[in-house]
């Protein structure tokens, strides 16, 4: 299993940090294997395709320069004109076949890793030592072991194809020029194609060895991972810190609503909450705070200096906190208590604007399953 210089062993999978990283350093998955495989069945597929046009072509081009006007040949100033229209004639020949080439080349590394552009120096390359290292790693065995292999299986069948196709290679020299080059493009095109099947093979192998490799060689050690998720989510003290300012942040803004409460429900020590309710605005109440002990007792320190009413009952109180959501309408079961409340509340108001006293109401109309004791 592999270690790291530590001598810790590395059994954990990357994190999607550790691969966008290495992907930025330019380890990806690469398989020359794969690129081979589809280059071979794309030259051989264009040959086939696209080889007896080309060749007749290129023949009919060879016989204009052949045919050509020799005073054109000693005119100096149309030497030039001459070899360049030549030239321009045989790249628009062959980049159909040139150009379906390099749109594969480009488009083959994106079957496994896709493309990376790390232009870093890299300077222990340079250290010989270093270097006599990789020469025996298991990396480069492999390596050496899929190029015999390439050879052997390769070799093989590129002999069966010469032993089988020799008659047919040796009647080519009794054939016209052009149909023998027409024939030889055929040639190599089914060459092509049938050496790309041991390919197929070597190909079939060494992408999946190459997936495993890499995934082998981006494992961490318990320490790495523990060290990238401090580093990405922060010290356990200063999350905490971070926690412990949010909720006070929280809870300060949550005071300043205090003041526009309509009315504070109270346990009566323990809990406090404070709802809103505007008839023209508003459909139901709203909690705009609560809290127990400490914030309970600020809510109520608060609603008194602000002169909002204070109602004590206990399980309306409980069951508000245990069920409502800060910021949002009471809960649909608890309708019809707070109305109770409120419209006591409206009464009461008609007599005295400002009761310093909590206003007791025992008898609230609560569901059993609110109920908390």
């Amino acid at each position: 299993m592999a270690e790291n210089e530590d001598g810790q062993e590395k059994t954990e999978d990357a994190t999607p940090r550790r691969q966008e990283d290495a992907a930025k350093k330019g380890q990806i998955v690469r398989s020359r294997e794969l690129t081979t495989l589809v280059m071979l069945l794309v030259s051989a597929s264009g040959l086939l395709m696209l080889g007896p046009g080309l060749i007749e072509g290129l023949a009919a081009q060879m016989r204009a320069g052949l045919a050509m006007d020799a005073r054109k040949m000693t005119d100096p100033s149309q030497i030039s004109v001459v070899l360049g229209q030549m030239i321009a004639d045989w790249v628009l020949l062959l980049a159909p076949l040139l150009g379906l080439m390099l749109i594969i080349a480009l488009l083959a590394p994106l079957a496994l890793g896709g493309w990376t552009f790390a232009l870093k120096m890299k300077w222990d390359r340079l250290d010989p030592i270093t270097g006599i290292g990789r020469l025996f790693s298991w990396n480069s065995l492999m390596e050496l072991f899929k190029a015999l292999i390439k050879f052997l299986v390769v070799g093989t069948v590129a002999v069966i194809l010469l032993w089988g196709w020799a008659p047919e290679l040796l009647h080519l020299g009794r054939e016209p020029l052009v149909p023998a080059l027409v024939h030889t493009a055929d040639i190599l095109g089914w060459a092509f194609l049938i050496l790309s099947l041991p390919m197929l093979l070597i190909a079939g192998v060494d992408v999946p060895f190459q997936i495993f490799n890499h995934i082998k060689n981006l494992r961490m050690t318990k320490q790495e991972v523990r060290d990238e998720s401090k580093d990405t989510e922060g010290k356990p003290e200063v999350k905490a810190r971070i926690r412990r300012l949010q909720m006070e942040f929280a809870q300060k803004r949550m005071m300043e609503k205090v003041p526009t409460a309509d009315v504070v429900v109270t346990n009566p020590s323990h809990y406090a909450v404070a709802m809103e309710y505007k008839q023209a605005t508003m459909a139901v109440p709203v909690i705009v705070a609560m809290g127990v002990e400490q914030a309970a007792l600020r809510i109520r320190e608060l609603a008194a200096q602000h002169r909002v009413p204070l109602v004590q009952s206990p399980l309306l109180a409980r069951a508000l906190y245990y069920n409502g959501k800060l910021d949002k309408p009471i809960p649909n079961p608890l309708y019809r208590a707070v109305a109770q409340i409120l419209a006591y509340l409206y009464r009461l108001r008609q007599e005295d604007p400002f009761n310093r006293d909590p206003i007791v109401i025992e008898d609230v109309p609560v569901p059993p399953d609110l109920r908390t004791e």
